[in-house]
């Protein structure tokens, strides 16, 4: 919940050991109507499990950086949510920009400085003021990004994490601050599989059923992966090193997306064991399973 890790840090500090357990592991072992005392009594039941899995407790440096990616985030999608807006409402007066956030940032000018594309004195007045929120939102996502990229610059743990294929400062800040020591998961595939990032199950009777991936976990960080991926397999071409050669086959036999996912995985699971073990990366071991 709320605070969780905060409290968690202060009791640490006064010689508890703590374990945290995500809410939807409690919620099966609730009997009834939901009220402190049930709760309370569905979480030790839940604690009392051999099999339980715990949430790691996170560091304040942790936090900062999971705090700045979030905000990165959100202000991308109150850009986007701009951007939709400004098209739809001028598309009214029968202007369009091509398809960009740069062509609008461009169009934007010429038509408050076009007296002839029949806007109104008053809707120049409300789209002048839209542009100056696109503006303004541009900036602040500037702020954040440069202060992610120091971080990344500075962080020894990105700083080894930036050498893998396909990961870049935002990617490997997040990765940082979501693995913290990586003490949290047994192996690599542990790691993979919280990200969503495994197939979906749904066997019975012996019967192996796998399904598509299970994208569960944390959403932001499957996707800074996955786009990173796809980056990869793009430009491999030409490239004799293992990692490109793997990938390239991998292609040939199956879906472009299926590959892209499967490098992805791959990348989680070397981002694990760079972690982990306090390595650097090997690109002769990259396409060896992590």
């Amino acid at each position: 919940c709320a605070s969780a890790h905060h409290w968690a840090r202060e009791l640490q500090a006064r010689g508890y050991h703590v374990k945290l357990i995500a809410a939807q592991f409690v919620k099966p072992y609730v009997k009834s109507n939901k009220n402190d005392r049930v709760d309370a009594e569905a979480i030790c039941e839940a604690m009392g499990r051999p099999t339980m899995r715990f949430v790691a407790v996170k560091t304040v440096a942790q936090q900062d950086v999971q705090a700045a990616h979030r905000i990165r985030s959100e202000l991308v999608q109150q850009r986007t949510a701009k951007a939709n807006q400004i098209r739809g409402l001028i598309g009214e007066y029968g202007l369009v920009a091509p398809t960009g956030i740069g062509q609008l940032r461009a169009a934007l000018p010429r038509w408050l400085e076009d007296a002839e594309n029949g806007l109104t004195d008053d809707f120049r007045v409300l789209l002048s003021g839209l542009a100056e929120d696109l503006r303004y939102l541009d900036d602040r996502i500037a702020t954040v990004s440069e202060r992610i990229e120091r971080h990344a610059q500075t962080d020894p743990v990105a700083k080894r994490l930036m050498t893998l294929r396909g990961v870049g400062t935002l990617t490997a800040s997040a990765l940082a601050g979501a693995l913290g020591d990586a003490q949290a998961f047994k192996c690599g595939r542990d790691f993979a599989a919280s990200l969503g990032l495994t197939p979906r199950q749904h066997s019975t009777g012996g019967r192996d059923r796998l399904l598509g991936i299970s994208k569960r976990g944390n959403s932001y960080l499957r996707t800074l992966l996955t786009h990173g991926a796809r980056a990869v397999l793009r430009y491999c071409e030409g490239k004799e090193d293992n990692l490109s050669h793997w990938v390239r086959q991998l292609a040939e036999h199956k879906h472009a997306n299926v590959a892209v996912i499967a490098l992805a995985n791959k990348t989680a699971r070397i981002a694990w064991a760079i972690t982990r073990h306090d390595r650097v990366y090997d690109p002769g071991l990259a396409a060896q399973a992590a």
